[in-house]
């Protein structure tokens, strides 16, 4: 139960929290998997998080505005060593939708990508990333990977602090993980190449913002399929972990070693036992679980039992939004600023947002939208009062504090995303 003494308590955790960085945050698109929530993450230890207005970047039908986006990034200014940290497809393409698609040329790409040349000088850390675009969607490959090669050179030559080059929705038969492959053996030290796209900004935050080196222990529900080739990958489940702990700065550790986390990844198996080894995980430490078991929705009977349990809110991150990647990037993205110190309002606030998305959205209110609204009525104000209505015996919803659904809507016109808002209550 929620009291007066909690909430004395967490506002006073505030005030001993280290001080943090401020940053400039160039999201792929506009998506709110994209865009909000790695900002909200770095919000948990940053009081400056710039992250580019919604309607300058991408939709699925528009590539983001070129030259008001140039503008905005030319005009924020930080201190030399602040971090900005950028999707190169949006700048070059107007987002991931249009990376696939567009029909400008290698050299128009390069010209669009000068600006960061320019930040680069006045000494500005760029923390960058650049996809390898799914098949087959993409329209011309050999442009993207010549654009990817190019960026090989720009963090060479120091333009780059980091730079991501992750490949996108790899089914079977896609070309992605083995130019991802190439790439990777001419790479200087301060590139990875791994499987990816939605979660990369997040994972890249992560990166600027806790650079210090942590510790991860991982254990699955399902350790017999660890090592299975996942959907959209391109690799083993195992492979995807390890390439993600990489990407957001952990290091695994063996079995029996210690670690500050635990990542509990649910890749199947009994839930009801996988429940009860989290929560008993969380007697000794920090946890954040990853439900990989099917892509872009949560297990119902694991999610039921941990929230039986009450284990939602103690949890250092959730993640089981969208493919596996998607999941591990932001999830471990989130428990590494959890663990580099995050600010414990914002902390419980952002995994209220988490499983509002990830658990009540994806594997019980889409299902009840799409069943009460055809797609093509999704940009109405109709839809935002449907998923108002069905989501109310849902909340308030209970955590360290009470939340309750105050906006929803769908900003790309379909269900498989949507916008919302949560409010704080007394």
């Amino acid at each position: 139960m929620t009291s007066r003494f909690s909430h004395r308590l967490l506002a006073s955790a505030v005030l001993l929290l280290p001080a943090a960085q401020a940053q400039i945050l160039l999201p792929l698109d506009s998506r709110p998997a994209t865009s909000t929530l790695p900002a909200d993450i770095a919000g948990l230890v940053s009081p400056d998080v710039r992250l580019a207005p919604q309607w300058l970047l991408g939709a699925l039908k528009q590539g983001a505005a070129e030259a008001p986006l140039q503008a905005w990034l030319a005009a924020q200014t930080t201190p030399q060593d602040l971090p900005l940290i950028v999707s190169l497809d949006a700048l070059a393409y107007g987002g991931l939708v249009q990376s696939r698609t567009s029909p400008i040329s290698v050299d128009a790409a390069l010209a669009r990508l000068a600006v960061l040349k320019t930040k680069a000088a006045e000494k500005q850390p760029i923390y960058a990333f650049i996809t390898l675009p799914r098949s087959p969607d993409a329209t011309d490959r050999a442009r993207n990977l010549a654009v990817a090669r190019e960026m090989l050179s720009w963090a060479a030559d120091g333009t780059f602090r980091e730079l991501h080059i992750t490949w996108d929705d790899a089914l079977p038969g896609s070309p992605a993980p083995q130019e991802g492959a190439e790439l990777a053996k001419t790479a200087p030290a301060n590139v990875l190449v791994y499987p990816g796209a939605d979660e990369v900004l997040s994972s890249l935050v992560a990166r600027a913002l806790a650079p210090e080196a942590a510790r991860v222990k991982v254990e699955y529900s399902d350790p017999a399929k660890a090592d299975a080739v996942i959907k959209y990958e391109g690799i083993a489940l195992s492979r995807s972990v390890a390439l993600h702990a990489q990407a957001t700065g952990f290091t695994l550790v063996a079995a029996g070693e210690s670690a500050l986390l635990t990542l509990y990844v649910y890749n199947g198996g009994d839930s009801r036992t996988a429940a009860l080894r989290v929560s008993a995980l969380l007697r000794r430490g920090k946890v954040a679980v990853v439900d990989v078991n099917a892509v872009n929705q949560g297990n119902p009977g694991l999610w039921s039992d941990l929230t039986t349990l009450r284990r939602p809110e103690n949890l250092a991150a959730l993640a089981a939004w969208g493919t596996p990647g998607n999941n591990l990037g932001s999830a471990l993205a989130h428990a590494k600023l959890v663990l580099h110190g995050a600010d414990p309002i914002k902390q419980d606030a952002l995994l209220a947002r988490e499983y509002t998305n990830d658990v009540i959205y994806s594997a019980q209110l889409r299902p009840q939208i799409r069943k009460a609204l055809p797609e093509a009525e999704l940009s109405s104000a109709k839809a935002s009062q449907v998923a108002l209505a069905l989501a109310q015996k849902d909340f308030p919803l209970q955590f360290a504090q009470r939340y309750t659904l105050t906006e929803a809507s769908f900003p790309w016109g379909r269900s498989f995303e949507w916008q919302f808002e949560l409010k704080k209550l007394p």
